[in-house]
């Protein structure tokens, strides 16, 4: 190893050898042209970043007039692939990224800085030794060929021709090919390349060439040939905004678990090394738009600046009217703050571009299947303002709360078509209109609202389905009407704007603890959407505080439609095979309930609660609620439940040409013909995964292990036996379902015995379960059976053998295709 003073004379030695020859280089540059000079015949832009168009060699010369400024990159994805499998959607946001040029003789760096570490402090010395710390990010690098007077002006086509969304890796995690931007098929779109003082927009025809996906048949397994003309060459928009970053006199709202609000940057923010020792390194802003009173003492007050969102002309009446209505909602809750006419909903203008910053916009994307609708934001990452709301509502959506309707009113029984299928479906879009805006001002879901009588439109609602005073079923009150209480609160919190002579930090306080002393309750994503989670209240698409009694009343409502289903449920002249569609939301009516009751069992009732605040921690749902809930889950198992009207099995036909079976189908192996006992196949395999579900497993054996009063796992799998195996045997279909049920619980108990995902208490109690099945199959007297009794118990025999003889790993594991359920329906 050489010493501190051989490093330093080889140092020396390097420089005095390399001088010169930099200096020569330097000499002999050949001088850039000036930027006129280059820019003679070309087509000026003059806005935030000037911008030439070079029409001959369709190019975009980008001219950059400051370095080490920073500002605000969003890519976009302005043009997209329509499936809701891919994720590739039209109005797709990118990342917000704060970036700045840096020059180094003939090249122009594009960087990224690095937010996720900071210091709060002024001290520039403590601002250099956190940025030096950790790694920046160059986007891209540009070669300067013209110059003027501290200006440059770079070639920026390849820039804006990349594949800026990830849409190669995209598509390669997704298994549909191998694919990359191909330059000879990529161009600029002029009609939506546009500068303004503000903003430069710059958008691109992207080609990904490519091979997709084949199986061992040769048969192409992508989804591509679905969404385009020829899935060798996957053509998109790519959208790219370079934005002026806002002044500084924005106040960031400091982030608070408990205000329904979403985090930023990001759930965890970024590390501030300027915190005093002992306080909390990581800080949090929540996410909100620039909202300021004109008179910020007064009780009502007009805004400096209203919020104004616009809707794509592209959605047709009556849904048009509808997304107009609910998004609008939401002036109800800027109202109940003290503000006057502060959030509006117009039409976007027709020259107007919907990827434009400027604008929020609420846009109407087409899917070649159903799928979610979005609310993302254009968000400062340094201070969580957020610049841009951009909705992504699919447009299927609304035909699912039609097909619902359809499938329970069976309403095609004369020559009118009733209003009710279309008043429901609008009164969802107008809910989910307002839902996915929520996002987009700041806030998070609320999945306990339903049990607050819909406090917020920020939770997933399902249906209120009632029975009139003649007995049928009542729509008239499906979804709310205008945005809730806890959306005034959220409201509040986040928007209100508070004079100079208070603290606004106590003034805040003030509306959470009014907040908490309401009563309003809160669970958010994390603690809801995973059917394992804990919380009772933490639940998508369920209704009322009872979950148990909900459960109840939704299986009387699937009987009655059940028992009413006929050809009167598809319109006439529609193939026959058609009730199926119908069938599947109105047989699984009952799926997303199922969960809520399942979260009873091994659940706790927690709050987000800070030290001082006076909230409950945390309380173990009480035993005889868990048994309750076990019970009412074992009646979904029930033959007598899940077993077809046989009057409805004859009035499903086979499917006729160009009327394919798809996902959204009940899954069948035996041809072309309607399988009746595969709704109950996916009905039990629903229930079968909550009451197995391996993080409710061990909570249950937890509670178990501190108060044997609760039940532990052992217990759900001694009822799921005695609801299943044990059972006095059926026969004709009932039997079917019966020896389906057997067969689904025995693949999953040796499913769980052989996972390292559970845990080994929850593995040997599934362990001691088999060992005790097999006992049992092999005193069962096979002589006695039925045929098709003796034939199940002999496969349950061979295959118990095969697994505590030579263990698991050669089993066939059967798992049947359960037609998909969010959002909402099939």
């Amino acid at each position: 190893m050489r010493n501190p003073g051989q490093l330093l004379h080889l140092l020396c030695l390097t420089v005095i050898f390399f001088a010169p020859v930099v200096q020569a280089q330097d000499s002999n540059a050949v001088p850039l042209p000036p930027i006129a000079e280059k820019v003679a015949q070309l087509e000026f832009h003059q806005g935030f970043f000037d911008f030439y168009w070079d029409r001959r060699n369709g190019k975009v010369l980008l001219q950059v007039d400051s370095f080490g400024q920073a500002f605000l990159y969003q890519s976009s994805l302005a043009r997209g692939l329509g499936s809701n499998d891919l994720g590739l959607d039209r109005g797709q946001l990118g990342s917000t990224r704060v970036v700045e040029f840096y020059r180094s003789g003939p090249r122009v760096l594009l960087i990224e800085n690095n937010l996720d570490y900071r210091v709060s402090t002024d001290n520039e010395a403590e601002r250099q030794a956190v940025a030096s710390s950790f790694g920046r990010s160059v986007l891209w690098g540009f070669e300067v060929i013209a110059e003027s007077a501290g200006s440059v002006l770079v070639d920026a086509t390849d820039f804006f021709l990349r594949d800026s969304h990830g849409i190669s890796t995209w598509l390669a995690r997704a298994k549909q090919g191998t694919y990359s931007a191909d330059p000879g098929r990529s161009a600029i779109y002029l009609p939506r390349t546009r500068a303004f003082p503000d903003n430069t927009e710059v958008e691109a025809i992207v080609t990904f060439s490519g091979t997709p996906n084949f199986d061992d048949t040769g048969a192409i397994t992508s989804l591509l040939p679905s969404v385009v003309p020829d899935p060798t060459a996957v053509t998109v928009h790519l959208h790219h905004s370079l934005i002026r970053l806002p002044d500084d006199s924005y106040q960031p709202l400091p982030y608070d678990p408990r205000a329904g609000i979403i985090g930023s940057p990001g759930r965890n923010g970024y590390m501030d090394f300027g915190s005093a020792i002992g306080e909390h390194i990581l800080t949090t802003y929540g996410r909100r738009h620039r909202l300021q009173k004109k008179a910020p003492g007064a009780a009502v007050s007009e805004a400096v600046e209203p919020i104004i969102y616009y809707l794509d002309p592209g959605a047709p009446e009556p849904v048009r009217s509808a997304l107009l209505e609910g998004a609008g909602w939401w002036n109800q809750a800027f109202e109940a703050a003290g503000y006057r006419d502060a959030f509006r909903v117009e039409m976007l203008p027709e020259d107007a571009d919907p990827m434009d910053v400027r604008y929020n916009v609420i846009q109407w994307v087409h899917r070649s299947t159903r799928g979610w609708s979005y609310g993302s934001s254009v968000v400062d990452p340094r201070t969580g303002e957020i610049l841009k709301g951009h909705v992504t509502l699919g447009s299927l959506r609304v035909r699912q709360d039609y097909l619902i309707a359809e499938g329970l009113l069976a309403p095609y029984s004369g020559d009118e078509i009733p209003p009710e299928m279309l008043e429901m479906s609008l009164a969802r879009i107008r809910q989910l209109s307002a839902h996915e805006v929520g996002h987009t001002l700041g806030f998070e879901h609320n999945f306990a609202a339903s049990v607050n009588d819909r406090s917020s439109v920020m939770d997933y609602p399902f249906p209120l389905i009632r029975f009139d005073a003649n007995g049928g079923l009542d729509l008239s009150d499906a979804y709310g009407v205008g945005v809730g209480a806890w959306d005034k609160r959220t409201v509040l919190y986040a928007y209100q704007d508070f004079p100079p002579e208070l603290d606004e930090s106590a003034e805040r306080q003030k509306i959470m603890n009014d907040t908490l002393a309401s009563g309003l309750l809160y669970v958010a994503d994390e603690d809801s959407r995973d059917p394992g989670t804990a919380h009772p209240y933490g639940n998508l698409w369920d209704n009322g505080p009872d979950a148990i009694a909900e459960l109840e009343h939704l299986l009387k409502v699937r009987r009655y439609a059940l028992d009413h289903f006929s050809e009167n449920n598809i319109r006439p002249g529609r193939p026959l095979a058609e009730l199926e569609e119908v069938l599947v939301p109105i047989y699984l009516l009952h799926r997303f309930q199922i969960e809520a009751v399942g979260k009873l069992i091994g659940g706790q009732y927690f709050t987000y609660a800070l030290r001082g605040d006076g909230q409950s921690l945390q309380e173990i749902v009480p035993g005889k609620k868990q048994q309750a809930a076990i019970e009412a889950l074992l009646k979904t198992l029930d033959p007598g439940l899940l077993a077809l009207p046989e009057t409805l099995v004859d009035h499903i036909a086979p499917r006729p040409p160009g009327h394919d079976l798809d996902r959204e189908s009940f899954a069948r192996t035996g041809g072309n013909s309607f399988d009746p006992l595969a709704p109950a196949r996916s009905a039990t395999s629903l229930t079968l995964g909550v009451l197995t579900n391996l993080q409710r497993a061990v909570r249950l054996n937890n509670q178990h292990a501190k108060d044997d009063k609760l039940p532990g796992f052992e217990n759900i799998l001694m009822a799921l036996m005695n609801a299943s195996w044990y059972q006095q045997r059926n026969d004709g279909v009932h039997g079917a379902i019966q020896r389906d049920l057997n067969y689904q619980l025995l693949q999953r108990l040796v499913s769980i015995t052989s996972t390292a995902a559970a845990q080994p208490q929850v593995r040997a109690q599934a362990m001691q379960t088999l060992h005790e099945l097999r006992t049992w199959v092999d005193q069962a007297p096979m002589q006695r059976l039925s045929p098709p009794w003796r034939a199940h118990y002999l496969l349950a025999k061979t295959e118990l053998k095969e697994r505590f003889e030579n263990g698991a790993g050669d089993l066939p594991m059967f798992q049947p295709v359960v037609p998909p359920g969010s959002p909402i329906g099939n």
